[in-house]
């Protein structure tokens, strides 16, 4: 964040533009959007919701990450033993 920028302009609601932005960013924005409209489709409530302690948000993360791994050893065994140890 610049001088010029202040917190309260990372959190103002406002429409991102992605002019001249490249294809992978722009598809990895995309891709948040769908994942957001997903959980709350799924959830009900988005992150901005305060029923979790620092703590909970915390476990989720570590959950995901593990989720993550997990994902990667499967991705690992179906190249066939390509990587070098």
């Amino acid at each position: 964040m610049d001088s010029s920028t202040s917190s309260a302009d990372l959190t103002t609601p406002r429409l991102l533009d992605i002019t001249g932005l490249d294809s992978i960013v722009t598809n990895v924005l995309c891709k948040f959007k769908q994942r957001a409209d997903f959980g709350y489709k799924k959830y009900g409530q988005n992150l901005d919701r305060n029923d979790l302690e620092t703590l909970d948000w915390i476990t989720h993360a570590q959950e995901e990450l593990m989720d993550a791994i997990l994902y990667l050893e499967k991705l690992k065994t179906t190249v066939g033993g390509t990587f070098k140890k």
